[in-house]
């Protein structure tokens, strides 16, 4: 069934999705110019870049419970430390993984870091908003999987927001095309934004 028909039931939140392109670095562009198809793609994912524009979303949605999701334990490190917020991946071991969970289910923990691993099975259902700074390629399931983290409905009604955040005229644009087309078949508004106009909205 369409997401879209158990949104307007009330049986998972009303989300919007937005995909917000960012450019490559000056700096990277040599590097991704040589690059082969597979280190393109890496390098266009891992863009340094993504931190100033997932600070400022953080900014936007304050007090609500956010979940920055990446595909690559050096950029998740990296943005866990930037962002002084715990992270969750593959090596954390269970205990430690179940603490931060109910933390942030409490509200006690407001942001939230996770590689892949929240991907499968997590059940956070206060979690409204999901900044994904990478992903598997063009994976659909992946999609599913992740925006699924915050369709749970909300006590108060409010939107679920799912940003994805990609490097202009890259591989990982062409990937996202996949991802793009997957959520505008289950019905979903999927809007493309400039950076640079986001960060004007300021």
């Amino acid at each position: 069934m369409p997401w879209r028909e158990l949104e307007s039931s009330g049986w998972i939140a009303t989300a919007e999705c937005c995909e917000i392109r960012l450019p490559l670095p000056q700096e990277k562009r040599l590097s991704y110019a040589i690059a082969d198809r597979r280190a393109k793609f890496r390098i266009a994912s891992e863009n340094a870049s993504k931190i100033h524009l997932v600070k400022h979303l953080i900014k936007k949605h304050e007090g609500d419970q956010i979940l920055v999701i990446g595909q690559y334990i050096r950029q998740v490190e990296y943005l866990a430390r930037e962002l002084d917020a715990p992270l969750i991946m593959g090596k954390t071991p269970t205990e430690d993984r179940d603490h931060l969970y109910e933390a942030f289910r409490r509200g006690k923990i407001k942001i939230l870091v996770v590689s892949k691993v929240a991907n499968f099975a997590v059940d956070l259902p206060d979690a409204s908003v999901a900044i994904q700074t990478s992903g598997t390629y063009g994976s659909r399931q992946e999609e599913a999987q992740r925006l699924g983290r915050i369709l749970r409905p909300k006590s108060d009604g409010s939107l679920a927001h799912f940003y994805t955040l990609v490097t202009r005229d890259t591989r990982e644009q062409e990937f996202a095309r996949n991802r793009q087309t997957f959520l505008t078949e289950q019905g979903y508004r999927y809007t493309i934004r400039d950076a640079d106009d986001v960060f004007d909205e300021a």
